[in-house]
């Protein structure tokens, strides 16, 4: 018979798949403003591109959230330890490629 305390959802898992999926919205929204943008020939300053650099960093972290809801706080209490350490190389790692993503993006700019 399932726990109940179990069936009961985390009271930050909807703030964060909202965050996510707003998020998402925005990041595809400006998405197409900027290629509809750069198809009529028109000139945008490098800064716009801090608003999908930020939506795409709030779905990295709701999403790193969601993820830590699911593994970490749900694994058994002797188990935790070693859910936090691998999860937080998962997160190291994450954070990381989109740091490099974000960086390179604004060099590339830069030296075009």
């Amino acid at each position: 018979m399932p726990d109940a305390y179990q069936s009961q959802p985390h009271p930050w898992r909807k703030p964060l798949l909202i965050a996510e999926f707003s998020a998402l919205a925005v990041l595809l929204a400006s998405m197409g403003w900027f290629s509809s943008r750069t198809e009529s020939g028109a000139e945008f300053s490098p800064a716009w591109l801090l608003l999908p650099a930020a939506a795409s960093l709030v779905v990295f972290i709701s999403f790193i959230g969601l993820m830590y809801l699911r593994w970490v706080v749900a694994a058994a209490a002797e188990r935790r330890t070693r859910h936090k350490v691998v999860f937080s190389l998962l997160v190291i790692t994450l954070l990381g490629v989109w740091a490099y993503g974000i960086a390179n993006t604004w060099i590339s700019l830069s030296h075009a």
